[in-house]
């Protein structure tokens, strides 16, 4: 426009529009009651403008100095064309008498902090009503005593009895023999303890085709006797790490390579990328059964 005063107009116009607030930030707190009695609850209402798209950080409600907070509401947004509104209530209450002042609570956006208003509360006793009469304190009353304590000697004559029958009867019952103790059976040795498992792996084969437990239960095999033989923290370890571990042993590069072939092959049927044949399954038993027993001849 050529006007430039029209032109002024109109940039003070927009420059006041609800356009421009839209970048404002809204922090406010209020109560419904500044005057209470001690231990008297009120409501604490956050009422919060923040601008689309701005990160923030609530107002840190685990303390507030003076008060103690009973209960938390949860905090309701609503999302507006002027940005995001929330609304929360708080119900708290003070044991602080006189006059105490609710601090400003901070709010984070983009990093500003933007407060609260401080909030002074008066926090008082309830009055005493003096036009009441004068209650004197009672004389202490004797309670009538129930009939039933008067039993309460001979009850106590025949537990007292009976407990002492109870006394004699286990003093004088015969004491049964103590049970021969089982030897305990020998502990197999690494090298025997994984022979067996290995043994007992081929007799039970794929149980309903499980190919993820076989392959589990027959690393594990080799897991534990190297864990057991060589003192090797294995089991925690991935079969990446148990190959670093391996290559460190004086094993031939043929009997490595083929033991390298197994344990890949059985990750891999742990992550179902590979389906090993009954060819596959013979090699790779036959393969950790060699390298535990060149293990035990090495170590």
């Amino acid at each position: 426009m050529k006007n430039p005063i029209l032109n002024i107009i109109l940039i003070g116009c927009l420059l006041t529009s609800p356009v421009y607030m839209m970048g404002q930030v809204l922090a406010r707190a209020s109560v419904n009651r500044d005057q209470i009695l001690i231990g008297e609850p009120i409501k604490l209402t956050f009422e919060v403008r923040i601008p689309l798209g701005q990160s923030y950080s609530w107002f840190n409600l685990d303390t507030i100095p003076h008060f103690d907070i009973i209960a938390k509401g949860k905090t309701d947004t609503t999302d507006n064309i002027d940005g995001k509104q929330f609304h929360q209530e708080l119900t708290i209450t003070s044991f602080d008498s006189g006059t105490v002042v609710l601090p400003p609570l901070i709010l984070q956006v983009n990093g500003k902090s933007y407060a609260t208003d401080s909030i002074p509360i008066e926090v008082s006793y309830a009055q005493l009503d003096i036009s009441k009469d004068y209650r004197d304190i009672k004389e202490i009353e004797e309670v009538p005593k129930p009939k039933w304590m008067d039993w309460i000697p001979w009850m106590l004559g025949i537990f007292t009895l009976i407990a002492i029958g109870v006394i004699v009867y286990l003093l004088r019952k015969p004491k049964k023999a103590a049970p021969v103790a089982q030897q305990p059976q020998p502990k197999l040795g690494p090298y025997e303890e994984a022979l067996q498992a290995l043994e007992e792996l081929r007799k039970q084969g794929l149980q309903n085709g499980e190919i993820k437990t076989y392959y589990s239960r027959l690393n594990d095999i080799l897991r534990v006797f190297m864990f057991r033989k060589m003192k090797v923290a294995t089991l925690e370890k991935t079969n990446t790490e148990l190959i670093g571990q391996l290559r460190q042993t004086p094993m031939d590069k043929e009997s490595f390579n083929q033991l390298v072939q197994a344990l890949q092959i059985a990750d891999f049927v742990k992550f179902a990328k590979y389906q090993p044949d009954e060819k596959d399954n013979e090699r790779n038993f036959a393969v950790i059964e060699t390298a535990i027993k060149t293990l035990n001849n090495i170590s």
